[in-house]
This record gives C-alpha cells, structure tokens and sequence, in this order.
C-alpha cells in the first residue's frame, strides 16, 4: 500500500475538476487583474514604493514559515539596492538576508527564463551561504545525498515524533527533477495559476534539497505567478497569506501527500489563500498612498536626515515603541541630540507624545 503521492504507480500524473474550479479560477483572475490594473494606475514613485514593501514582506514570511527571523530593516535595504531605489540610512544585510533577496528577485524578476537544476543549486547556495543550517553542516547547491538519511518531515519530542511525510529517496531525485523541470518549462496547456499551484506541490513533495525546500517552492509559484501576469512586480505576497495560514497551509500539503493523484482541493485552497493575499495587498496600497500624503503634507518643514529617517521607518511599520533611546541609537547621535530632533518634530504636531516620562517616554506619528 502506498503511503504518499509519490509512491503511487501514475505519479506524477496530477489530475483535477476543472469545471469545480472554473468559477473560482475566473474570480481569482478578475481580482488579479484589477489589482494589478489599480497598482499600475499608481505613480512612479508609488508603484515602486508598493512593490518594496511587497518584496519585504515576502522575504520576511516566506522565511518566518520556516521559523527563520530577519530583520525587516536589511531586507529592505537589501531590496531597495538592488532595485535601484534609493535605501537611506537602512542597515546593510547580512549574507544570510542577501541570498534570499538574491533568489526572490532572479525568480520574479527573469520570471520568462527557464529554469534548470543549475538555477535552483544557485538560488539553494545563496540561501545557505556557509553551508550550515542553524548548527547542521549540510550539502547546499547540489540534490541531497543518502548520507543524510530519509528526509522526513516530523513534529513531537525525542523518541515520540510523528512522522508527517516522507521524500523520494535520494537516488530518485535525479529522476524526479527531470520530470518536474520538463514539465514546468514546456508545458503550455494549463492555466498559469493552476501551474503555480501545481509546482509548489511538486517542487514540495520531491523535496530535493536537505534544507530550504519550502522556501524553494514558494520563489517557483512567485515566478509562476509573475509569468500569469507578464510582469516583473510583485504587488501582493503569497508567502504572508500562508504565514497567516500555516497551520492550514502545513495540514492542506499533509492530506494532498497522502491522499491520490486529483489535487483538486489543494487547487481550491491555493486559489482561496490567493485570493487573500490580494485582500491583503489593499493594506500594501493604504501605506504606500498614507506615507505619500504625508510627505506631500509637510512638503515645507525643513527635516534632517535623521528625522527623515525615522519617520520613514514609522511610516514604513516601526516594530515596538519609539523611545528617544532607540532614536539615538539606530541614528547613532547622542541623547541629546534625540531629544532635540523628538522635541522638534512635537512642536510641528508631526509626533506626539506618549504617556509614561523619562526614557520609558514613547512617541507616534499624529494621525491626519
């Protein structure tokens, strides 16, 4: 009897209902559509300030999934780099954080280009940039090899794990990613989301790498979904909409792997959590247009760079309270001058000043 998908004698033979799907499939598009019609009605300026807090997030979620923590701040800074946009006074990134940045842009960016073994060893040596996952040292840019054992995906303590899903074998893999990379760079009969939907699954169930599959996976639909939309910016995250699902998202793939070859439901819940993830880029298209009225409002007060500075970072989602310590410092400036550059900003109504005094003292921005 067969455990998982991949053991069953038509694999990878995937099948679906596609009238189930139709409507649903149709509705996704329309929203698509019309999100990307709204982002592109943006300015310039907007536009590019909408895909790089897209692409932050994404980085971010995608590898909160796998309970990797980065700074937002890098990964921003990181983005806006490489994009060409201007990073201010935001930290430079570590290795670690430049790897994933480097795999999401060579997936959504050069989404039209083919995708090869090469490729994602390339994209799996910049996630793991000194071969150690947390303390493992592990095999990166290459398929994993037995000498790692089975490659399972477990839950429970020592001695009373469960066992989730067990990958192909490591003298398969070489097999399956032939068939997976043929299948995702000629066929041309399925619709695009479908397809993206699709990969992630495959690409998930193979698992070839010892580490950073999920991650893998997720840059494969982002550059399927770039090639559903012809365009290289990414105006809504997926990865977020499954951080915020990740328990559903983990038990969806659980009973796809052990179930048979029709992926309808899986099809139909990736559809739906797409369709969140548009909702969610309503909140991406608030920010961006908030943080442009804003400096339209003060487009007369005279900031230093410091000010500037943080008041980007506030706009942009300042994490915790802002105290005139943390003021000094992320700007690097003396108490003193902290304060003077908080007290200025309180005086022009642009802060206010939070309840509490001395250093527990916090400020926010006043609201329109």
């Amino acid at each position: 009897m067969s455990n998982y998908i991949h053991q069953l004698p038509d694999w990878p033979n995937f099948s679906w209902d596609s009238t189930t799907l139709a409507k649903q499939l149709a509705a996704v598009r329309l929203r698509q559509g019309q999100l990307i019609g709204r982002m592109q009605g943006l300015g310039f300026p907007q536009q590019e300030e909408a895909v790089l807090t897209t692409l932050t997030e994404e980085a971010l979620k995608s590898s909160d999934i796998e309970g990797e923590k980065l700074d937002k701040n890098a990964v921003r800074s990181s983005l806006a780099r490489r994009l060409g946009m201007d990073a201010g006074a935001l930290p430079s990134a570590d290795r670690n954080v430049e790897g994933i940045v480097e795999m999401m842009l060579d997936a959504t960016q050069k989404f039209q280009t083919e995708l090869t073994a090469e490729r994602l060893f390339g994209w799996h040596a910049s996630l793991f940039p000194t071969s150690r996952s947390n303390m493992k040292k592990i095999t990166v840019g290459a398929w994993r090899d037995a000498s790692a054992g089975p490659m399972q995906v477990v839950s429970g303590d020592y001695g009373r794990e469960r066992v989730h899903y067990e990958a192909p074998t490591a003298e398969k893999l070489e097999a399956e990613m032939t068939a997976f990379l043929n299948w995702y760079n000629t066929e041309e009969n399925i619709d695009p989301i479908i397809k993206a939907a699709i990969a992630h699954l495959w690409f998930v169930t193979i698992h070839p790498f010892e580490d950073g599959n999920g991650r893998i996976a997720r840059a494969i639909a982002d550059m399927s979904l770039a090639r559903s939309e012809g365009i290289p910016q990414r105006f809504y995250s997926m990865s977020a909409q499954i951080r915020a699902e990740r328990k559903t998202y983990y038990d969806m793939l659980e009973s796809t792997q052990k179930g048979d070859l029709d992926v309808t439901s899986w099809l139909e819940w990736f559809l739906d959590c797409l369709d969140r993830a548009f909702s969610g880029a309503n909140t991406v298209l608030a920010a961006v247009l908030e943080k442009t009225e804003f400096w339209k409002r003060h487009a007369a007060v005279r900031f230093n760079d410091r000010q500037r500075d943080m008041l980007n970072r506030l706009l942009d989602g300042f994490e915790g309270k802002l105290t005139s310590s943390k003021w000094a410092a992320i700007e690097k400036c003396s108490p003193d001058t902290a304060l003077r550059d908080i007290q200025d900003l309180v005086d022009q109504d642009i802060l206010a000043k939070g309840e509490g005094g001395g250093r527990s003292t916090s400020y926010s921005l006043v609201s329109a």
